[in-house]
């Protein structure tokens, strides 16, 4: 029996299992797809000769992430690898913003826009560099970040800690006003904002461009060698060096409370798999409570909150292998690793006001990645590696194009929105189409097919605004991983800090059940695994088993 159960082998599931194992607890993670990984995998699915991330590629909170770090994964083959540039925000009349691997570069392609706003840019990187530490920590450990929060007030006093908080707090649009005179400051803090589902008049939103902006200007946006799964492969192995176990293609559909206390899961063949310390749930919240967790078990508040609870936006993503680099009519764009692609602000606000009234954007703002010129692994030299993903709402009303795209992801609505985004991608670089050799569409259905997490193909664990954040995370008064049932504890992206690749959900979860340190009675294990206590005598059969949600 070994001391924790791990659901999921996402990378927060991983990183709960790797620091439970350093521990010297015993762990074994169960994981419902045929791989390990989660959203954090690869595949040569487009194409034979070009390795294509499947969901997630790019890594600026996992290079900035102490949980990660502390883990030495190069020690088990993780590479990392570069683009020349971080990210490019072409416009349409061919100027671009540049966020680049220095200051200078960043600074010198906004100067450009307006004279001045690359000393704009520094001053904004100077209040970063300053808090950086002190933010970092917050960031990544469980709320309340008390001790790096006491730090930065020191550091900034009370005038910069109100100035930052009310930074923290604007919405993009309003930053980016405030900062720049020109286009291209607000455009590059903008697009990084939408890189969760925020939209540039929503309060918070400048926080987070300025946050994904200066990490990038940080630690770059890397990616590892070889393929997005390289992360995964190299958490489990270090994993199995330590005697953990990753069993795939094990479907978790309950988990067995006893005694008002989590003490193992049931798989979907009917497996009973006892924990006799902890199990940690790398799960979204919606199938976590009501779901693996029996309603019986849970407080009518959490279920009342569960119901409240908020996805992010939808995802439809499209993958390509392509005959040569990208045609970009704005050379500022060619050595980006990530390629934010809207015709300005403006447009940016059009596309999340569509998205607001339920409609499929008609000019979809898009996520483009350039994956052979982060990593030239990826692709035979000359051809490219490209995907592009697009936000769709959860509950889709109506098209805003012509095409009347409703959501039934049909395969001809796929393939009308996939052509969609490539006239998108055609706007900023003419000639794209010609250079495609082979796609794959990957629609909100595949996207949670391929990982239960991603409901609907929301990648974020649900919404990253405001009123779902910080002791709002999963649910008023909580940010913290620990549940209503001892000994059970939340490690996905659903549990502060979110969203993203960086393992602190994971790592904040395997360290509350340390802490604890609460072993079950040996009466009750046996009676979990076998359905009798040690005199033999046969017990209640367990209560109902609530499926997951799909």
């Amino acid at each position: 029996m070994p001391d924790a159960v791990v659901v999921g082998a996402g990378p927060n599931g991983l990183v709960a299992a790797n620091v439970l194992a350093d521990a010297g607890w015993s762990v074994t993670v169960l994981e419902e797809q045929p791989g390990p990984g989660g959203a954090v995998r690869h595949d040569r699915g487009v194409h034979p000769d070009f390795v294509s991330d499947v969901f997630s590629s790019f890594y600026p909170l996992a290079a900035a992430s102490p949980v990660l770090g502390r883990l030495g994964l190069e020690e088990y083959g993780l590479r990392w690898s570069h683009a020349p540039s971080v990210v490019a925000h072409p416009l349409t009349d061919g100027r671009c913003a540049v966020l680049g691997r220095s200051v200078d570069v960043t600074a010198d392609s906004l100067d450009a826009f307006a004279p001045g706003d690359g000393a704009a840019w520094r001053r904004l990187y100077d209040v970063w560099e300053d808090a950086r530490p002190d933010i970092v920590e917050a960031l990544f450990t469980p709320f309340p970040p008390v001790r790096s929060v006491a730090r930065l007030a020191r550091r900034l006093g009370a005038a910069g800690m109100l100035h930052l908080a009310r930074t923290l707090v604007l919405p993009v649009r309003r930053l980016g006003e405030e900062e720049f005179g020109g286009e291209g400051g607000r455009v590059l803090l903008a697009g990084n904002a939408l890189h969760a589902d925020l939209p540039p008049e929503a309060s918070g939103s400048g926080g987070f461009g300025w946050l994904m902006a200066m990490l990038g200007q940080s630690y770059g946006f890397p990616v590892p060698v070889g393929g997005s799964g390289e992360l995964a492969r190299a958490l489990v192995a270090r994993l199995e060096a330590r005697g953990g176990t990753v069993r795939c293609g094990r479907q978790v559909t309950e988990i067995v409370v006893r005694g008002g206390r989590a003490v193992g899961v049931r798989t979907a063949d009917g497996e009973a798999v006892a924990a006799s310390r902890a199990v940690l749930a790398d799960v979204s919240v919606p199938a976590l409570y009501g779901g693996l967790v029996a309603a019986e078990h849970l407080p009518g508040q959490v279920l009342a909150d569960v119901r409240r609870f908020e996805w992010d936006f939808s995802t439809f993503k499209v993958d390509w292998a392509l005959d040569g680099p990208v045609p970009w009519q704005c050379a500022g764009a060619v050595g980006a690793g990530t390629v934010h692609l809207a015709d300005g602000v403006d447009e940016l606000t059009r596309f999340a006001a569509q998205l607001a009234m339920g409609q499929v954007p008609d000019r979809p703002f898009l996520l483009f990645g350039q994956m052979t010129a982060a990593d030239a692994t990826r692709s035979p030299d000359g051809t490219e590696s490209a995907w592009a993903y697009t936000h769709l709402p959860q509950r889709i009303r109506s098209d805003a194009g012509e095409e009347g795209v409703g959501g039934t992801w049909s395969p001809r609505e796929q393939e009308v929105l996939a052509d969609r985004i490539e006239r998108q991608v055609e706007r900023f670089a003419p000639g794209f189409r010609d250079l495609v050799r082979a796609r794959r569409i990957l629609a909100p259905p595949t996207l949670e097919a391929l990982d239960r997490n991603l409901r609907g193909g929301a990648i974020n664990g649900g919404t990253a605004a405001m009123h779902q954040q910080l002791f709002f995370r999963p649910s008023p008064g909580t940010g913290r991983p620990e549940t209503a049932v001892p000994g059970l504890y939340l490690a996905s992206a659903g549990a502060h800090p979110g969203g993203g690749v960086h393992g602190a959900p994971g790592a904040n979860a395997a360290r509350a059940a340390l802490r604890r340190r609460m072993p079950v009675p040996l009466m009750g294990a046996q009676r979990f695994l076998t359905g009798r206590d040690r005199t033999g005598s046969k017990q209640p059969h367990a209560p109902s088993r609530a499926r997951a949600r799909r």
